[in-house]
């Protein structure tokens, strides 16, 4: 515990009454600047993981977050950052969403103080771009490509080895003596 020092907090939610509302709950704060917390803080960090977790589902099924495979860490750095601002567009598009219920949705035909949720926002997106409009021009032909110079070869991508999960007899072996 030396080399990462934390703060152990265990938080306890009352009533007006002062009972325990919940069991109590253990949190550890693990970070250089932890003394500058205050106990709500980080009862409140804690709390916000929960849309985290929400936006992190949601980019998954929905924006393809994690579809992209590519060797180049830099490339799927830049694919997470365009699901992000797609959330983001999804957001800020959020007043301008219909309610576009399907044929076994019937609670939200009936419902109209139903919240708009991202899914929600992603359904009616097509339709909110068509009446935004745009500033860009139509692409312009500029004829087709020469293509790769002929006899080029492109260089294989370096192969790497394996690493397979075994039994700790087999993880045993391989330790440096």
């Amino acid at each position: 515990m030396n080399n990462h020092p934390c703060t152990l907090l265990q938080i306890v939610v009352r009533d007006q009454e002062r009972n325990s509302i919940w069991k109590p709950m253990w949190l550890i704060v693990m970070v250089s600047r932890r003394d500058e917390l205050s106990l709500v803080d980080c009862y409140q960090c804690y709390r916000q993981r929960y849309d985290m977790e929400h936006l992190f589902r949601f980019g998954k099924q929905r924006l393809l977050m994690t579809s992209y495979l590519t060797p180049d860490v830099h490339h799927e750095e830049n694919w997470f950052k365009l699901t992000l601002l797609s959330y983001v567009n999804l957001w800020a598009a959020r007043k301008l969403a219909v309610v576009l219920p399907r044929d076994w949705e019937q609670y939200l035909k009936t419902n109209k103080s139903i919240k708009i949720t991202p899914s929600l926002v992603q359904r009616d997106f097509s339709r909110i771009i068509t009446t935004l409009g745009t500033f860009a021009k139509f692409p312009k032909r500029r004829g087709f490509s020469s293509g790769r110079i002929k006899g080029y070869k492109k260089a294989p991508r370096t192969r790497h080895d394996v690493i397979k999960k075994g039994s700790k007899k087999s993880t045993e072996n391989l330790k440096a003596p």
